[in-house]
């Protein structure tokens, strides 16, 4: 499982709980990947959104610009299930080869 992958199962994962907008996503996902690129952050964000995974809407007007939500959808959810899946049988066989 690479980078790419482990950082679409957190954002995926972050959106199954509630509506985010691009901003608190990244702020979010630097927390556990500090050396990501904002820019790639919201490249897998784009991405997921044409894959169908994602959507993305305009939130309500608080005096600054217009923020831009996303959240997951059926597909997103499918797609963070098979995400999980994979990252627990690398964990499993890392974990029986003694890496740890």
């Amino acid at each position: 499982m690479l980078k790419k992958d482990l950082i679409e199962l957190c954002l995926l994962h972050i959106l199954s709980s509630e509506d985010l907008y691009g901003y608190e996503i990244l702020r979010r996902i630097h927390e556990s990947f500090p050396g990501t690129q904002e820019s790639a952050i919201y490249a897998l964000l784009r991405g997921l959104c044409k894959e169908g995974c994602t959507e993305q809407y305009n939130g309500a007007t608080s005096g600054g610009p217009t923020r831009k939500y996303y959240r997951i959808t059926r597909e997103g959810i499918e797609k963070r299930d098979a995400l999980l899946d994979e990252w627990r049988r690398l964990r499993d066989t890392l974990s029986a080869l003694g890496v740890e």
